[in-house]
């Protein structure tokens, strides 16, 4: 799963991907900073896996993985190659989904490529570029599929749906707020359209925003925009976030409460991209590993199997299944057992969230 963090220049990707990452990207106070993308791999927060390795005395502990990439800095014109465009929309389109950093902050120190802040101006430069490419992908694909129909008949959906996306875009809509039939989703898949990605917005704020963040008018704004957009936006410090990154467990959880907050921001981040795609955990355990494997909603057990080892997908009969909460409860797997927490199920049997599986 791979994650694009994009953004304007100067709104605090670098900062927030050194946050995630630790991976020390260069972050400084000018534009396109940041040219090749930087990429980190980060686990998926999960408290449960700590807790079952202390339960199995698990020799390893895997945690499920993100993959974020640090994007260079858009500007108007991307689509037509102004500034790093080219490499920009490149980029881009090998990501599975959009984190897209939003400035809320307000700070003389640190220039705005337009000269202040306006996040839905903002957003919108963004949209706007990744419309404009689209819409040149649209109008190349059916231009060849036009050509296909005289020879094949069956060119004619194809033709229908890529009309359908043009016309949609050409009302400055990005593709994900437009709905598709199963035979449309097909066509979809094949065209990989940028706008197409599903996005999560990432409101930076100050530290003095955190304190009433809920009255925030820029906040506000962008989370009415994300939700009329079929998205979802989540505010964050990127700043704090980077302090906390240098604290060890104690006193992150210190500086957090002294904050007033559950967990930090880029935990609510990774969550939430992992969220973005539908994708969910079910966990293994035993004395040798404790692990979260990753699969979409909705996934059956001979193909969640089929994550651990093929030989295991090709060969299910059953697996066993305990809730994580019955689990703990209970201490063992063989109390579980005993307390008739523990189901034996079959192929049919579709994947859930909080489950721990003996496949």
């Amino acid at each position: 799963m791979k994650i694009g963090i994009v953004g304007l220049p100067n709104v605090g990707k670098s900062t927030l991907f050194n946050s995630i990452t630790n991976a020390g990207a260069e972050c400084a106070n000018y534009p396109f900073c940041t040219i090749e993308p930087n990429v980190g791999i980060v686990p998926v927060p999960d408290e449960r896996l700590d807790v079952l390795t202390k339960m199995y005395n698990a020799q390893k502990t895997t945690h499920a993985i993100v993959e974020f990439v640090d994007i260079a800095g858009l500007v108007k014109g991307a689509s037509k190659g102004e500034g790093l465009g080219n490499k920009f929309l490149s980029h881009i389109r090998e990501v599975d989904a959009i984190a897209e950093v939003v400035r809320c902050f307000d700070d003389s120190n640190i220039v705005h490529v337009d000269g202040n802040i306006n996040p839905l101006r903002d957003i919108e430069t963004i949209n706007l570029e990744l419309i404009f490419a689209d819409i040149e992908t649209v109008e190349k694909r059916l231009d060849k599929a036009k050509k296909m129909l005289k020879a094949d008949k069956k060119y004619q959906l194809e033709i229908d749906c890529l009309e359908k996306i043009k016309k949609h875009l050409e009302e400055e809509k990005p593709v994900r707020t437009l709905d598709f039939n199963e035979e449309e989703k097909e066509i979809l898949k094949e065209i990989m359209l940028l706008t197409a990605k599903p996005i999560l917005y990432i409101c930076n704020v100050s530290e003095q925003q955190l304190t009433n963040i809920e009255n925030d008018e820029n906040v506000k704004k962008v989370k009415e925009y994300a939700i009329m957009e079929k998205s979802t936006a989540i505010p964050i410090c990127a700043k704090i976030e980077e302090e906390l990154t240098g604290l060890d467990d104690n006193d992150k959880k210190e500086m957090l409460d002294a904050l007033g907050l559950k967990e930090s921001g880029l935990d609510k981040v990774i969550k939430e991209c992992y969220s973005l795609l539908g994708l969910m955990s079910f966990l293994t355990a035993g004395e040798p590993e404790v692990r979260a494997w990753t699969i979409k909603k909705g996934t059956k057990a001979p193909v969640a199997a089929g994550k651990i080892h093929s030989d295991i997908q090709r060969g299910f009969i059953k697996a066993e299944i305990v809730s994580y909460e019955d689990l703990i409860r209970e201490g063992s797997m063989n109390k579980a057992k005993e307390k008739g927490l523990v189901r034996s199920e079959g192929k049919e049997y579709i994947m859930k969230e909080r489950r721990y599986s003996i496949i």
